[in-house]
């Protein structure tokens, strides 16, 4: 797995002489954006996706960078960028499975705006979003607020009005009749249904020149700090090898794969998705298992991974919001301590537009829509998990985690107790995760005090406690 240097930062001794001239304003202002991926900072960032679309009713670069110092009182360090490329219109997709081309009335059609992921031009900008100086913008911002800004990667496959088509016909993968054709599952042959992108061949190695090049020209041209890479695990994982010190020749990035695909960490990427742990998450919630399946996911995990792979944790994403439902849907009113678990997890928490504001609906994914903008009762939540995250070192969830250690209960069924603790810093996480009332016995430190979940919690020396359904507390011995 490729190592990130940590940035030593070099103390500069003030000269005592007062006549020695001050530092030039724009000098100053130069270092500060002059931000580096460091594995310091990746072990205490929550990370965020931004949906530009969505975001605002505008829909448009600069009004989110308005937001982006916002972002900080939520602890994030890490943006997402949903893909920010032109989308094609050929197959542009409509809604069920219809494309715009099968909609007679022309006003109608305009309402359509495709899928981020069917991209014409990997070097281009959406202009609904704004210009290239708006998304110039939008990166200083983040920098001058140490967040570093990751761009959504669709190697896989591009929309239908992409250039190559016509002129790299044989970078796609084509049929018996020489067409190219949409991505099909490897294991069935049959389509996924992306009927609005084509497939991409990486049989043909000039495509792979081409690809990284153009990742390159974000990093040269925009300064951008690296990618999240879409359905990562279909593209063979040699190109990816082969790409990133091409990349990293004038910085060092940050990769998220979006897999959970353990060689995909080896050479190339350093985070990658919790999905398997998310299900699981959504399907204790609705009381179809018990912490027992969770206990045995996190000791699979434990043996899967090299110690320096790490995950994302998450309660929603755009896929998830958008196709299976809102977090109120899926999780109901196991929600906030599912969320709270993905902060306490080794690993690092994702927050997606509109989670902050508490968003119980799902957004149009083809069509403009809008997240809700008024703080209600998750934003303090995620305020006081962001700053936990930040600054305790128990949580560290990158290349040197806390460690995780499951604490025995009573009702190791229906109760998850753990604690994360790292030099002398620890957190314990205990949650009722089922339907019904809970008696159970815990052996806790008395140096343990209450930091978020159920109020007037106290360590007790009966060692007993009642957790109400879903209730769950945070504990900080410091």
């Amino acid at each position: 797995m490729k190592k990130i240097s940590i940035l030593l930062l070099g103390i500069i001794s003030l000269a005592s002489c007062k006549n020695e001239p001050k530092p030039d304003l724009q000098e100053q202002t130069a270092v500060e954006e002059n931000l580096e991926v460091s594995n310091e900072a990746l072990e205490s960032a929550v990370i965020y996706e931004a949906n530009i679309r969505q975001y605002s009713p505008e829909g448009t670069f600069d009004a989110f960078t308005e937001d982006i110092p916002k972002l900080k009182e939520l602890g994030v360090k890490v943006i997402w960028l949903m893909p920010v490329y032109p989308i094609s219109e050929t197959k542009r997709k409509a809604t069920g499975d219809l494309s715009v081309e099968d909609i007679e009335d022309p006003e109608e059609r305009k309402k359509y705006l495709g899928s981020y992921y069917a991209i014409s031009d990997y070097t281009g900008i959406n202009p609904n979003f704004g210009t290239r100086e708006d998304f110039d913008e939008l990166i200083k911002t983040a920098h001058e607020n140490g967040m570093y800004v990751l761009l959504d990667w669709v190697a896989n496959h591009t929309g239908w009005d992409h250039k190559w088509l016509t002129e790299k016909p044989e970078f796609y993968t084509q049929n018996e009749h020489g067409e190219p054709v949409d991505p099909l599952n490897p294991d069935t042959g049959e389509s996924w249904g992306w009927t609005d992108v084509a497939d991409l061949n990486y049989d043909n190695k000039e495509l792979w020149d081409e690809m990284t090049n153009a990742m390159k020209y974000w990093i040269e041209e925009h300064d951008v700090d690296g990618f999240r890479a879409d359905v990562a695990g279909e593209v063979p994982t040699e190109f990816w090898e082969q790409a990133l010190p091409k990349l990293e020749e004038n910085k060092e990035i940050f990769m998220l794969a979006e897999s959970e695909k353990k060689d995909l960490f080896h050479e190339a990427f350093d985070m990658g998705y919790n999905w398997e742990g998310h299900h699981l998450k959504n399907e204790l919630a609705k009381g179809n298992i018990t912490v027992e399946e969770w206990d045995a996911y996190m000791q699979k995990i434990d043996t899967t991974y090299q110690q320096d792979d790490y995950l994302m944790n998450f309660v929603t994403n755009h896929d998830e919001n958008s196709w299976n439902g809102t977090i109120r849907e899926r999780m109901g009113e196991a929600a906030e301590a599912m969320t709270a678990l993905t902060y306490t997890l080794p690993g690092m928490p994702l927050i997606y537009s509109g989670q902050e504001y508490d968003m119980d609906k799902r957004l149009l994914f083809f069509e403009k829509d809008t997240i809700p903008k008024e703080k209600g009762k998750m934003w303090p939540v995620l305020k006081k998990l962001g700053k936990l995250k930040n600054t305790n070192k128990a949580l560290h969830g990158g290349k040197e985690a806390g460690d995780y250690l499951r604490l025995k209960t009573s009702a190791d069924k229906q109760v998850l107790a753990f604690e994360r603790s790292k030099n002398s810093s620890k957190v314990v996480y205990i949650a009722n995760m089922s339907k019904e009332p809970v008696e159970f016995t815990l052996e806790l430190d008395t140096a343990l005090k209450n930091y978020l979940g159920k109020e007037g919690f106290e360590v007790q020396e009966n060692n007993t406690y009642s957790f109400q359904p879903w209730e769950y507390v945070i504990l900080i011995n410091n």
